[in-house]
């Protein structure tokens, strides 16, 4: 029986219909692996097909939309607009774009939390009304006529008929892989290619780990809990209006107004900000927390003072430091990187 086992095995390895395990490097400064669930684990073929899946339209009711549409490979996969009208109805959406930045990390997507895990994200957007508009059945009798999909999937998944998990895990695979790692910030703090910061950079890492790492912490540039960061005094109340922020999932009258802390990784690509876009610069971001905070009944502690003063004082030139700081987060490698970038003009 043994010996049996062992030639099976061998002929497994053998077997060039079985896909190959992938690891996924990230930097030391950042984490030791690239997480991942069990049922899901990295392979060549599944990440490609996972990358194609991510820029075909076809996973759109009308063939116009892929996921790239709205995030964009060079604005860090955002889209540059407040609130994105490039949905299947042109109605503009609820909530900002959020980027899709070293997502295997995080145990709660979207600004609400509302989603558990990548898998589970995909559904949203490819459903839903306003965005990709999609039927499920319809994609899935789609990608089957398609034999290139067909081939690809069964050589990832193992089965002869494509599967709705099979559609969200393949593009799954590849969102774990967007890991930005190697912008100036990391080969500074990995002392790599002689890198070293200007003064005023300095002086802003200084004021950044004084003033926001609380909620903005560690090498993901954020806490991945949600804060009520003092934008408006009164939410919405009807059930499930998006205003809600963490408190449409929850529930908990405690929640309202808090939404998820964003990486801060990439932030001068990520252009607007906040969870609806209000602001265009980073200026007007740090200008609202130096003076236009505004208190409701759950505005975040660490934005009130023991004098009660709201927001984070900061001075022009601290908000000039801070600036400069934010700029060294902007990884270049990772907007412009071909393996993460549209591959059909590959086949």
């Amino acid at each position: 029986m043994l010996f049996c086992l062992l030639q099976a095995c061998e002929r497994q390895k053998a077997d060039n219909t079985f896909p190959k395990k992938l690891v996924v490097n990230v930097g030391i400064n950042i984490a030791d692996t690239v997480p991942f669930p069990k049922r899901n684990p990295f392979s060549e073929e599944g990440v490609l097909l996972g990358r194609m899946l991510f820029y075909d339209p076809v996973l759109s009711a009308n063939n116009q939309i892929s996921c790239a549409t709205c995030h964009q490979q060079s604005l860090a996969f955002t889209d540059g607009l407040a609130l994105s009208d490039k949905g299947a109805t042109s109605k503009p959406l609820f909530r900002h774009v959020p980027a899709l930045i070293n997502l295997a990390w995080n145990d709660g997507l979207f600004w609400d939390g509302g989603a558990k895990n990548i898998e589970s994200l995909a559904f949203a957007p490819l459903t839903h009304p306003d965005e990709m508009a999609q039927d499920i059945i319809e994609l899935i009798k789609e990608l089957e006529t398609r034999l290139d999909y067909k081939t690809r999937f069964k050589k990832v998944f193992g089965k002869d008929t494509i599967h709705s998990a099979f559609i969200v895990r393949a593009l799954a695979q590849f969102q774990r892989t967007l890991i930005s790692d190697n912008a100036k910030y990391d080969q500074f703090m990995r002392k790599e290619n002689g890198v070293v910061f200007s003064e005023l950079e300095l002086k802003g890492m200084q004021l950044f780990e004084q003033k926001c790492s609380a909620c903005h912490s560690g090498q993901f540039f954020t806490d991945f809990s949600y804060h009520n960061n003092g934008l408006d005094a009164t939410f919405p109340t009807e059930p499930e209006h998006m205003g809600q922020g963490r408190a449409r999932v929850t529930l908990a009258p405690d929640d309202l107004g808090r939404f998820k802390t964003p990486t801060l990784r990439n932030v001068m690509l990520t252009t607007p900000y906040m969870h609806d876009g209000r602001f265009k610069t980073i200026e007007e971001v740090l200008a609202h927390y130096d003076e236009n905070t505004v208190y409701s009944e759950t505005l975040d502690t660490l934005l009130i003072n023991e004098e009660q003063r709201l927001g984070i004082p900061l001075s022009e030139t601290e908000k000039r430091a801070i600036e400069a700081f934010l700029y060294t987060l902007t990884d270049y490698e990772f907007i412009s990187d071909t393996t993460l970038s549209n591959p059909f003009s590959s086949f």
